[in-house]
């Protein structure tokens, strides 16, 4: 990796900066798959007719990758059954019909305990899992095997539209203040910083603000795209660089989400489980867009509605930001732990586009904050060449979608890395 990593300049499109998080209404159903993680999926513990409460464990599994499941609403199960996901599996998942009353599970009570292992434990029983997409279950991340020094807390949302990460420090400082403390003590760490893009001005404020006891270090980092790429943030506050195949514990840091770290400050203190996400709801195909606090399982239907339904035509529907987000077959999909935006494009701001031949340009190349040939990738790719694939390390590609937005042929890289990459796993 070199001196100074690429990155491009994307439109930010924050329309909903300033706008304060709305709880919506418990929609009339919850469609809660099995898959809410990286790792395995859970086993459902409930079964049609059964009633459930708020936090309730509704499934789990005893393989180490992986996380338990709750419910987010109290009620009925009243079905149990399949939901294609956009990569074209399929996975178990309980609908649960709603009684409205929101009725907590005696479960549901602060964590006590009074040593590693305990919080471990705990982060485990609270179902939080990566919410800055990847998903990857906390109680792993925090337990790592190698010896580790630094918290990286990452505020840079360097996506555009998105603004969740942001209305989390705004709103929940002092979750997020409780949750580096208990990281910090229980993991063992001496250091902590958090790394947020510099076109947040308040959000920096805010956080400066809260350094009076010298627990972390706030970091503004030039808001280039993508600074919020776990491997970019680690080099960018520490100057590490995690090599190909490892992860940033190898080299010293866990990063950790900021809402991820806030949710855990919250469970804290109350015992409620990750039931619950902030979305960023936005695009111009979107009546009434803002942050909405949801429960997990609610279809994207139902969010929309509440936020006034559709204006124009829809074009396209993302779960994620444009750059790193997946586009969705409609809109009856559930919402996951992971999720943190629903973004549907109008006919003014989405533009098809089709592949041409490669005019040999290299924006590709000069946009890879990972110093990558996507052009050499691609080829060795199409003629199924390995050796080809792992000599120019299709392995340390982020995904960030930088070489296809700067790419004037639009070719469909980041699908061919994916799939490159695929192709290694197969290999090996």
């Amino acid at each position: 990796m070199a001196t100074k990593l690429n990155a491009i300049s994307v439109p930010h499109h924050k329309n909903t900066h300033e706008s304060e998080t709305v709880t919506m209404p418990v929609p009339g159903k919850v469609t809660i798959l099995m898959s809410q993680h990286m790792g395995a999926p859970c086993e459902l513990m409930v079964q049609e007719g059964d009633q459930v409460k708020v936090g309730q464990i509704i499934a789990d599994t005893t393989a180490f990758l992986s996380a338990p499941i709750h419910s987010s609403v109290s009620g009925t199960v009243e079905n149990i059954t399949e939901v294609k996901m956009p990569n074209g599996n399929s996975v178990a998942a309980a609908v649960i019909k709603s009684d409205g009353q929101q009725t907590l599970h005696e479960s549901a009570a602060p964590p006590v305990f009074t040593d590693k292992e305990g919080f471990l434990a705990a982060v485990r029983s609270s179902g939080l899992v990566g919410l800055g997409g990847a998903g990857f279950p906390a109680h792993i991340k925090f337990n790592p095997a190698q010896q580790v020094t630094t918290l990286v807390v990452n505020a840079a949302e360097c996506e555009p539209f998105i603004s969740a990460d942001y209305r989390t420090i705004m709103e929940d400082e002092q979750y997020l203040l409780d949750g580096i403390r208990y990281i910090m003590e229980y993991v063992g760490l001496s250091k902590c910083i958090i790394g947020v893009e510099d076109n947040k001005p308040a959000a920096i404020e805010k956080l400066k603000s809260l350094q009076a006891d010298g627990r972390f270090t706030v970091m503004p980092l030039k808001s280039k795209y993508p600074k919020g790429a776990e491997k970019v943030l680690v080099y960018e506050t520490t100057g590490q660089t995690v090599p190909e195949g490892k992860l940033p514990a190898d080299v010293g840091v866990i990063v950790s989400n900021v809402t991820s770290v806030a949710v855990l400050g919250k469970y804290m203190k109350d015992g409620i489980p990750l039931v619950s996400k902030r979305l960023t709801v936005d695009g111009g195909a979107v009546t009434n867009p803002g942050n909405i606090r949801v429960p997990v399982g609610t279809a994207i239907s139902d969010i929309i509605d509440f936020c006034g339904g559709y204006k124009g035509e829809l074009k396209k529907l993302l779960r994620g930001g444009p750059m790193m987000g997946t586009a969705m077959y409609d809109d009856s999909f559930p919402i996951i732990k992971s999720d943190n935006a629903i973004i549907a494009f109008d006919a003014v701001q989405f533009e098809e586009y089709t592949e041409s031949p490669c005019i040999r340009c290299g924006r590709c190349m000069r946009s890879c904050p990972m110093r990558l040939m996507p052009l050499r990738i691609e080829d060795c790719f199409n003629r199924d060449d390995v050796q080809g694939m792992r000599k120019h390390k299709v392995n340390l590609c982020v995904e960030c979608g930088c070489c296809a937005y700067e790419c004037p042929a639009k070719r469909n890289l980041v699908q061919t890395f994916r799939l490159a990459k695929a192709r290694l796993a197969r290999d090996r």
